[in-house]
């Protein structure tokens, strides 16, 4: 249901356990796909498959957690955060059980790739969504308490994949992992509904509509019922509105920082996960024993536990704002840099060295990607910004692991894979750094370039500011609906 606004409950309270029921779950989804790297081999040997062909149970996965944030929102909108939370843990954990008697990699795409990702979709986005009516004043040590979960979860997960790994196999350990998944529906519980501000604000919109909502849908059915050829034009206007307010092409278009940064992070997916995945397959390639191996990602997310806290809270001080695209590619360029380190060995001294530097960069990356949309973005249009944003990374999150893949498989040389990542991630930071101190300049040139206003449009214009409230307008109203 809609909602606009939280009474009575916001930082405080049972506000706190709704933070920790969030932390668990960015742990059991966001840091779940860093175990899928641990049964990549066995995944290969059982079911007869080239490096590509396994990758693409991985990508799907993440391309599905991300792309799936306009449907989530939706949820949300209609039916609340704790509806959308326990119908993705419903979905993920249906998933992994299933996914435990797949014959073939076809299955395993659809049940642990499309079902459990599409789960942690909605568990995720709709937890996370819960915190911004929960917390006002703490919202952003909130946020960043709640990406702790993210580092849990990469630093558990492998340890725990590899132990049920040994004792039971990977259908065994997949059967299991249906089971913990399912704690997520006990997370959403907790994510309870709070009072409504105002009853009279609910008389006068539909739960879970949304004003304007009636007319785009009853516009949408005019276009979907009459065959006449006059309402091609009412049809094609509601589903442009539809996918501007979804799906912000518009500001794509128009707002030439945002359309730098989706372009730049879009082309960075390309190179940013693929660590992620052949990390452990390359150490037990290079004659590192399974249980060393799996240990790699859970320094990875142990050094995150640290480092992202602190650096989304750095990152929120006065002195960096306005420069937190420069930080956000500093970071990406550290994380394509790092990976050069692999290609001079792959002892496991040097992979530990490896996994320190590209934790700190990634902790860099995953406190400031969303924080920098915040800044390229008026907040009235961040949703739908957010949208068409993970829609379009999760395009190349999907096929940069399989096309990884097929070069390892025809050079048999893991280097492929670190060589591709830092060309994607040193490219896409090159490329945001020089674009936004290119539009900077241009900004400053136009702004220099401007007549200075003269003294009577000077005394105008003071004279409009210094009329009393009253007589220009009256201040907008504040909707504060909340349903959770």
């Amino acid at each position: 249901m809609a909602q606009r606004g939280v009474t009575g409950a916001q930082d405080r309270g049972w506000a706190w356990a709704v933070l920790l029921a969030v932390v668990v779950l960015q742990g059991l989804t966001l840091g779940f796909p860093s175990c899928i790297g641990v049964f990549f081999t066995d995944l290969q040997h059982d079911f007869h498959a080239t490096n590509s062909e396994t990758s693409w149970f991985p990508s799907i996965m993440v391309a599905v957690l991300h792309a799936g944030g306009p449907l989530c929102s939706l949820l949300v909108k209609r039916f609340g955060c704790r509806f959308a939370v326990m119908l993705g843990g419903l979905l993920s954990g249906v998933g992994m059980v299933s996914s435990s008697f797949c014959t073939s990699l076809s299955e395993l795409y659809l049940t642990a790739g499309f079902i459990t990702g599409m789960g942690m979709c909605f568990s995720f986005q709709a937890g996370l969504t819960s915190l911004r009516y929960y917390f006002v004043r703490w919202q952003a040590l909130a946020n960043a308490l709640a990406s702790t979960g993210v580092s849990l979860g990469l630093t558990l997960w492998p340890l725990l994949s590899q132990y049920l790994l040994d004792e039971m196999g990977w259908r065994n350990t997949f059967l299991i992992f249906g089971g913990i998944l399912l704690n997520c529906c006990v997370c959403g519980a907790i994510i309870r509904p709070v009072q409504l501000m105002s009853k009279s604000l609910l008389q006068s919109a539909k739960p879970g509509e949304e004003p304007g909502r009636e007319a785009e849908e009853t516009q949408l059915a005019n276009g979907r019922s009459s065959p006449h050829p006059k309402v091609q034009p009412a049809r094609r206007t509601a589903c442009f509105q539809v996918l501007k307010k979804y799906l912000a092409f518009d500001v794509f278009c128009q707002n030439k920082g945002y359309q730098i940064y989706t372009i730049g992070v879009t082309w960075m997916m390309l190179g940013f996960a693929l660590p992620h995945i052949y990390l452990v397959p390359y150490a037990i390639h290079s004659g590192v024993e399974e249980r060393m191996a799996a240990l790699l990602i859970s320094v990875i997310g142990f050094i995150n536990i640290f480092i992202r806290p602190l650096t989304g809270l750095l990152s929120g001080l006065s002195f960096f704002a306005g420069r937190r695209i420069y930080l956000f590619c500093l970071a990406v360029l550290l994380c394509g840099l790092s990976n050069f380190i692999c290609v001079i060995s792959a002892k496991f001294s040097v992979l530990i060295l490896y996994c320190i530097i590209l934790s700190i960069a990634i902790s860099g990356v995953g406190a400031l990607t969303f924080q920098v949309l915040m800044d390229v973005v008026e907040m009235d249009r961040f949703s739908s910004a957010l949208g068409l944003f993970t829609i379009l990374e999760s395009i190349t999150l999907l096929t940069g692991p399989p096309l990884t893949g097929f070069l390892v498989d025809i050079t048999s040389n893991f280097h492929c894979v670190f060589y591709t990542s830092s060309f994607f991630l040193i490219s896409a930071a090159l490329f945001m750094a020089f674009s936004f101190c290119a539009l900077e300049r241009k900004s400053k040139r136009k702004e220099a370039s401007n007549a200075p206003l003269d003294n009577s449009s000077k005394r105008q214009r003071n004279e409009i500011l210094t009329e009393p409230l009253s007589e220009r307008q009256s201040p907008p109203a504040e909707v504060c609906i909340t349903n959770i």
